[in-house]
């Protein structure tokens, strides 16, 4: 009886658990509702320097979403770049970078060692 009285007293609810759950994963394909609101622009909702036009408008995106993928290789990435872009997730600021260098080597092209091979041959036996 001493044993019994020493026992915790644990909520109703973890004493007695539902039989209705599962030990079934969430479905990770589930993306952001259909209903999103179209025609939003990033200005709209931060203060942005200097986008692109296909920054300030998401909805220009396309080609989100694939097939379904075998559960066994999904990863939370797949999950992540199957969403479609929105004002939320595009950058407020964009700062080109100059093609200089590339125009450069454009014109002169790319360097080329002149230099003499004096290493032995390996032999592929």
């Amino acid at each position: 009886m001493a044993a019994a009285e020493n026992r915790l007293n644990l909520p109703e609810e973890m004493q007695n658990p539902a039989s209705e759950q599962t030990d079934q994963m969430p479905d990770t394909t589930q993306t952001a509702p259909a209903a999103r609101p179209q025609g939003e622009q990033t200005s709209d909702f931060y203060r942005t320097d200097n986008i692109p036009d296909r920054f300030q408008n998401p909805d220009c995106f396309e080609g989100y979403g694939s097939q379904p993928q075998n559960p066994m290789y999904r990863t939370t990435n797949m999950t992540y770049g199957n969403r479609d872009p929105t004002v939320h997730t595009m950058p407020t600021t964009f700062r080109a970078r100059s093609q200089k260098f590339s125009v450069h080597l454009g014109t002169c092209g790319m360097y080329r060692n002149q230099g003499l091979n004096t290493a032995l041959d390996q032999s592929k036996v």
